[in-house]
């Protein structure tokens, strides 16, 4: 009797044992497809990651327009890049492809194309003799130097000058080399000016020893300045040579074919150099086939917060090494500066942490190609990570290409620029961390090709609201990105007129407060159901 008992507790045991593992079984089963059916984002960010040793053979760029006809994985892919990278995931239902419209609808255009054609009056180089010639020493980076340039154009038209190519700056921060013909098209330009400006190479031989001004140009000078104080130097001079060459020129209240001069010098003549537009076309491209990209101008760069004197979230060391080059950068005039005053006042660019916080709260998904139009970010791919983990696809020029086919350009920050100015330019969106000459320069050209969408973040608000997230006053979730939403639906790049001065300013200061020129040519080189015969098409490729 006692036998069968303890048979029949056996049984019973080892059928409770067997129930146990099967309903254990069947729940871990459950989670795991749980997770596999809600979480795609693991296996879809695999292909991005990139060998770390270039096994193939050296490749040489094929500087030729290619055609269009071919796929992306045929003739755009870099030889480090195993495979092509697959297109964002699609979109199912009918509030997600709401949302992608949303997210990637650029602002009404209101009808506007550019009106650049120069009066009926207007008179060619031809008819009306140079008195002599300019010679012009731009300063600053690429997009500072683009901007003075297109100026100098217009101030050779205001005194009857002929322009020589101006040298680009070779002594600033960037120490670059490059020369006016390495970074843009020199016959391009020569030859699109042919109406406009006399425009030649470089200074005639027997005017080689002659003696010529030197002048410092007055900041946000009018016509009449150019007119009658430079102008007049003719009498005693045949070379004329402009020191600097930004901001040299007033935003507003200039003659119409002066203020559409610029614009014709900056948007069709002052193009980039064949071999950059060129590469900057197979980074467009590449870009274009993962599905619709953000161009994210992430201003984290040493010598921006060394300038700008922003040390918000960094270690003291890091403060002291940006301190220090700021006191030993002679040209910098402001030394002493309270980084939290400057963030509070909306001063410092965003961080790549609170750039994340920014997207999500906007509704961009995870799985957003994000390209990251950038020098080295301060602090490497450390002050990346919380960027990363909430955006895995994160691109660069140094991803995209290989090796070799930025090697003509690596040594060369402003050829460097040219490429991440034309990827910006033709993104789905273009969003800047901080409002400087690049992401002016952007904003600018997007505008003038058909206001395509440009979220200028507000930093001044939005590090209000991080501070209370990072103190627990607030959480993410709905109600931050409705704040976020709101605070940012009229700042998209839709079309709007040229902001003046600030109301009570005064002298320089006033001038100094005024929209610049470039980054809003409306309304000047932008009419109502006027279009020109302006490429709006593409920034890289006539």
């Amino acid at each position: 009797m006692q036998r069968r008992r303890k048979k029949a507790v056996v049984i019973l045991q080892k059928m409770l044992t067997c129930a146990i593992c099967v309903i254990a079984l069947v729940a871990l089963l459950s989670v795991h497809l749980h997770i596999f059916t809600s979480s795609k984002l693991a296996d879809f960010a695999d292909p991005y990651k990139l060998p770390t040793v270039v096994t193939q053979k050296k490749h040489e760029i094929k500087y030729q327009i290619l055609s269009r006809e071919q796929s992306w994985t045929q003739e755009l892919a870099p030889p480090h890049l195993s495979k092509a990278p697959l297109p964002s995931r699609k979109l199912d239902d009918a509030s997600q492809i709401s949302d992608f419209k949303y997210l990637w609808k650029p602002p009404p255009n209101r009808d506007y194309a550019p009106c650049v054609e120069p009066s009926l009056n207007y008179t060619s180089p031809a008819e009306s003799s140079p008195r002599g010639y300019l010679m012009v020493n731009t300063n600053g980076g690429l997009n500072q130097m683009r901007a003075g340039i297109c100026d100098m154009v217009a101030v050779a038209r205001i005194i009857n000058a002929t322009l020589v190519i101006p040298e680009l700056d070779k002594r600033s921060f960037w120490q670059d080399t490059s020369n006016f013909s390495d970074v843009f098209d020199e016959l391009h330009f020569i030859n699109s000016l042919a109406n406009d400006v006399e425009v030649i190479k470089k200074l005639p031989k027997e005017l080689s020893t002659a003696t010529r001004a030197v002048r410092h140009f007055k900041s946000w000078s009018s016509i009449d300045y150019y007119r009658d104080e430079i102008a007049s130097m003719w009498d005693d001079y045949q070379v004329i040579r402009a020191a600097k060459s930004d901001s040299r020129l007033a935003n507003n209240n200039l003659p119409p074919d002066i203020q559409k001069l610029r614009c014709r010098a900056c948007y069709e003549a002052l193009r980039f150099a064949p071999q950059i537009e060129a590469m900057g076309k197979l980074l467009v491209d590449r870009m274009r086939s993962l599905g619709p990209y953000i161009a994210l101008h992430l201003r984290y760069e040493k010598d921006m917060l060394a300038f700008s004197g922003c040390t918000h979230d960094l270690s003291p060391a890091e403060a002291d090494e940006l301190r220090t080059i700021r006191e030993n950068t002679s040209y910098w005039k402001v030394k002493d500066i309270d980084s939290n005053e400057q963030r509070y006042k909306g001063y410092c660019p965003l961080t790549p942490k609170e750039v994340g916080l920014f997207l999500t709260s906007l509704g961009y998904p995870s799985n957003t190609p994000i390209y990251i139009a950038a020098g080295g970010i301060y602090g490497g791919d450390s002050r990346m990570v919380d960027l990363r983990s909430r955006y895995p696809i994160l691109m660069s020029k140094e991803k995209l290409a290989s090796v070799e086919e930025l090697e003509p350009f690596v040594n060369h920050a402003s050829q460097m620029a040219a490429l991440d100015y034309i990827v910006s330019v033709e993104s789905d969106v273009f969003i800047p961390s901080y409002s400087g000459n690049m992401a002016r320069a952007v904003e600018g050209h997007r505008r003038f090709l058909g206001h395509r969408k440009t979220i200028s973040p507000d930093r001044k608000a939005l590090v209000r609201l991080f501070d209370k997230i990072e103190v627990g006053k607030l959480k993410e979730g709905k109600n931050l990105s409705n704040r976020v939403i709101e605070m940012h639906r009229r700042r998209q790049g839709s079309p709007r007129k040229r902001k003046g001065p600030i109301s009570g300013t005064k002298g320089m200061d006033r001038f100094r407060s005024e929209e610049a020129f470039y980054v809003n040519p409306l309304p000047d080189c932008l009419c109502r159901g006027e279009p020109s015969n302006v490429n709006s098409s593409s920034v890289a490729i006539r």
